[in-house]
């Protein structure tokens, strides 16, 4: 071979290897609300098995970073995150916004610096994102008004504790709660709906304890709109010897609220699938990385639960997701 040909061969060999495709590891940040609940463990291993399923695949590796504020009151720690996170350019972004005003700036400000954010469990005020991975959280509410209409047979006296303000997921759920009482149960008096549990076991027992001795007396049935504020209302009920005398739905699922149920001191909960948000989260984030079509909205769905239901293989699934197989001592 001639040095003339030497060179074309060297030359087009040099040209094959730029314009090979070249692997690319994704780095994905998960940023939930916080890091201590049940609900944000389960979101954790559904993201860690959505790593390990796309990296069997091939391809582009995928690693999964999982961080959050402690308590789901502290907005200014997640904002603080997110810009961390922004900073390292990450290749994306799945947040469970506390806020969703607050988190409005940060999230826009990583789309600006080529950070795609995925919003995932509650909404955010902005368009500013490539999908939102959540529950119908209006429905959740809806579902749960009618188990608690059907059980008090359309009648009596109801409260209703929220969360915190500025949780949309939450704050869907309880204008569903309220919405659907109003339309299909005008029996239903409600007696209470704007005290606030705050996001701690602790602040919801004492929000429930003052509500209880207000209006406890004449008190029917009672709605809690997530994880610890239905813990928090449990917690009081049992102290105060109202428990299973009080019709009472919940929202999210734990084994506190499982004995509860079969303890018959909790008469349903409306229930999310995390691990499915927190999978389809980092699946859809990756997919729209590589360029691959997505959905805009993705319903990951909610399922009112009742002790009836406790044992069924398909309940079991949701009311105890598989984390330990995902992540150690889960």
């Amino acid at each position: 071979m001639n040095q003339r040909r030497i060179l074309i061969v060297t030359l087009m060999a040099l040209v094959s290897c730029r314009d090979a495709p070249k692997s690319k590891a994704l780095t994905i940040a998960v940023v939930p609300k916080g890091t201590t609940h049940e609900f944000w463990k389960a979101i954790h291993a559904g993201a860690v098995q959505a790593e390990q399923e796309l990296n069997a695949l091939g391809g582009d590796s995928v690693h999964v970073i999982w961080k959050g504020p402690l308590r789901e009151d502290d907005r200014e720690q997640q904002v603080q995150v997110v810009e961390g996170f922004t900073s390292q350019h990450v290749s994306g972004i799945v947040l469970a916004p506390l806020d969703s005003k607050a988190l409005v700036r940060p999230v826009e400000e990583a789309r600006a610096a080529g950070v795609p954010v995925l919003i995932m469990d509650s909404a955010l005020e902005s368009d500013a994102m490539v999908s939102y991975v959540a529950t119908d959280n209006q429905k959740g509410g809806e579902l749960a008004a009618d188990r608690l209409g059907q059980l008090l047979n359309g009648k009596g006296n109801v409260l209703m504790l929220r969360l915190q303000e500025g949780s949309a997921s939450t704050t869907a759920r309880e204008d569903g709660f309220l919405k659907r009482l109003k339309d299909n149960y005008p029996g239903i008096r409600i007696v209470s709906s704007d005290q606030y549990a705050g996001v701690t076991r602790e602040t919801a027992k004492k929000a429930s304890e003052n509500l209880l001795n207000r209006f406890g007396a004449d008190l029917n049935g009672v709605f809690t709109p997530n994880e610890t504020s239905t813990i928090g209302m449990l917690l009081a009920l049992q102290d105060m010897g109202k428990a299973g005398k009080v019709r009472f739905v919940g929202f999210d699922a734990s084994q506190i609220m499982v004995d509860a149920m079969r303890a018959h001191q909790l008469d349903g909960i409306a229930v999310q699938n995390p691990m499915r948000m927190g999978y389809l989260g980092v699946r859809t984030l990756v997919a729209s990385l590589r360029r691959q079509p997505i959905e805009r909205r993705i319903d990951t769905g909610v399922t009112m639960v009742t002790p009836e239901m406790l044992d069924l293989p398909a309940t079991k699934d949701i009311i105890a997701p598989p984390i330990g197989k995902y992540l150690p001592g889960g």
